[in-house]
């Protein structure tokens, strides 16, 4: 048996985004243009840790990954999974990273790890962190700490979970955060180390029909109902609200949620970025009480954009009446 066949097979796949831009001519901006292959051959010392098998999946900005992609993008790492491979790695645009890992990890169903990562810079300027950024996400890959954690996110050497992970600046280095709850771990001179110990996982079925349109909309001062009231004869299966403080909203909001919540599931949660909706503290029309006695759903610390996305995948996989359950607290 030779050296290599004893190091652990890891199945890179590229999706696009920042870490594989490159300008198409002096005057123009950036876009995707760097497969996967490319993406690798400035990581040689990656043959060193393990057996790479790489392919790239699509090339997009990631503004424009959607459910069916993402759906195929599932369905390629599991097979990777199955046909041998001990870990899989993502690139992808960081726009809506957190987005499709929480994605992902809903529907993860093994304990070999699912690492995401991608860049702040493109591939073709000064200092970008695509490189680093890839090799620490196989370094995190390959450690038997990463085992039975789902879908990992790992950027700037920190590694972060799906369901926390949220973008916080759009064009810092540090752009990302578990706000709330901190990161999982970290890299350090390419030795992983976790903060807490891996947590039980109950993974989702695949949808077993089209995940359907789920509105997300933003409570504001003196915002009108117009928008909300329309939303079922625009064919919406359900809506989340990116609500006031621990998950508030105006009388004329509060009276029409609960008017919707008798046609389709409806969440209220926090746009402020950090902390959980509360539960029984406030009690004015449109306090959390009184929206939980008009059949409203409170979203506890999960952010906005992962509540639409939790609430499609059950939609899709016929589980609405369990959405509670998959709410923090």
């Amino acid at each position: 048996m030779n050296a290599s066949s004893r190091l652990p097979r890891v199945s890179i796949a590229s999706l696009g985004g920042t870490v594989s831009m490159q300008p198409g001519d002096q005057h123009a901006g950036v876009t995707p243009r760097l497969d996967c292959e490319g993406l690798l051959r400035g990581l040689p010392q990656l043959g060193q840790l393990a057996q790479i098998e790489a392919q790239t999946l699509c090339l997009l900005p990631s503004a424009s990954l959607d459910v069916p992609t993402l759906l195929e993008v599932l369905s390629w790492a599991r097979c990777q999974v199955e046909q041998g491979a001990e870990a899989v790695v993502l690139t992808q645009g960081t726009d809506t990273l957190e987005e499709s890992a929480y994605f992902l990890d809903l529907l993860w169903p093994f304990d070999a790890p699912l690492v995401m990562t991608g860049a702040l810079r493109a591939a073709s300027h000064p200092g970008a962190d695509g490189p680093a950024n890839l090799l620490a996400a196989v370094q995190v890959a390959i450690d038997d700490q990463s085992r039975g954690r789902g879908v990992l996110v790992v950027l700037n050497d920190t590694i972060h979970r799906a369901t926390s992970v949220r973008k916080v600046a759009s064009l810092a280095m540090a752009a990302f955060e578990s706000p709330g709850v901190g990161p999982e771990g970290g890299v350090v001179e390419g030795a992983v180390s976790f903060h807490r110990p891996a947590s039980t996982r109950i993974p989702l079925p695949v949808p077993v029909r089209a995940v359907p349109p789920i509105a997300l909309l933003e409570a504001c001062i003196d915002a009108d109902t117009a928008l909300l009231r329309a939303l079922p004869a625009l064919g919406y299966a359900g809506v989340v609200i990116a609500g006031f403080g621990a998950g508030h909203v105006s009388q004329a909001w509060a009276e029409a949620l609960g008017e919707l919540a008798l046609a389709f599931p409806v969440i209220v949660a926090s746009r402020t970025g950090n902390g959980p909706t509360a539960r029984s503290t406030y009690g004015f029309v449109g306090g959390e009480i009184d929206l939980q006695a008009r059949g409203v759903q409170m979203a506890g610390a999960l952010c906005p954009r992962k509540c639409r996305v939790l609430l499609g995948v059950l939609l899709a996989s016929e589980l609405e009446g369990v959405v509670n359950r998959w709410l923090g607290p």
